[in-house]
């Protein structure tokens, strides 16, 4: 436990000495509500059920944070210390993987968990942000989005080369999964066509579980959200486990 303890710390120490990690997880998405919240304001709107854009945007935005984690930041960390060697010489010490597992899953869960926090803050504060669920089913809901996206960043950590390459992948993937799936622009406003790509994104179905949660929507409507990230989770976590590497090739 006392090594489990100094791991996290130190974890979580070079996950802050990353600047632009840091940002993105922290204050991208809050500054993006105050962006947009500026621009719309929080008024009612019938397109939104007689809720106001940033009610909209503020569930949403907590699945862009997770996103921002599983795809962009945990793969570049992850790919950079098996480059570099740290994996290695980690693998070499007296304590077990599963150490270094949980405490690189406890930062980065901490991290989102922190930046949607900072997120909640901001839409309360400024906007006034209405939430009409229950705070349990939205961290349940929370939860498993982002373990099923961390799992998902272990996979991509695993298969790519180098840091160099599992960044350019998270890019690939972040951008179109980010604009097509509600987490930065609503579902709602999007053409039906659009709506239809969507449903083959697992963000789109992190996005409307947490916004159903948010608006007080029992479990039993978004058992297709929760079949596809526990799918993502599950597949994601095998997947990682038996390509995981700790050296480089």
């Amino acid at each position: 436990m006392r090594g489990l303890t100094k791991l996290t710390l130190v974890q979580l120490k070079l996950y802050l000495r990353e600047p632009i990690a840091a940002f993105f997880t922290l204050f991208f998405a809050p500054l993006m509500l105050l962006l947009f919240g500026f621009i719309y304001g929080n008024d009612p709107m019938p397109i939104f059920g007689n809720r106001g854009t940033m009610d909209v945007s503020v569930p949403a935005y907590m699945a862009l944070i997770i996103a921002t984690v599983g795809i962009m930041s945990l793969p570049t960390a992850t790919a950079s210390r098996r480059e570099t060697g740290v994996l290695r010489r980690f693998r070499a010490t007296p304590l077990r993987p599963i150490t270094y597992l949980v405490a690189d899953v406890t930062v980065y869960f901490g991290m989102t968990v922190l930046g949607a926090l900072l997120l909640l803050t901001t839409g309360k504060v400024a906007y006034h942000v209405r939430f009409d669920g229950r705070i349990v089913d939205l961290m349940l809901g929370f939860a498993l989005a982002t373990a099923a996206f961390l799992t998902a960043g272990y996979l991509i950590a695993s298969l790519a080369p180098t840091a160099r390459v599992a960044q350019v992948v998270g890019m690939v993937l972040f951008y179109p999964l980010i604009f097509l799936s509600g987490a930065t622009i609503p579902l709602q406003v999007l053409p039906e066509a659009v709506r239809n790509v969507a449903e083959f994104i697992p963000l789109t179905h992190a996005v409307t579980l947490l916004q159903g949660l948010w608006f007080g929507e029992p479990w039993g409507d978004h058992l297709k959200e929760v079949a596809v990230l526990a799918g993502l989770l599950v597949v994601g976590a095998i997947a990682a486990a038996c390509t995981f590497r700790w050296a480089a090739d």
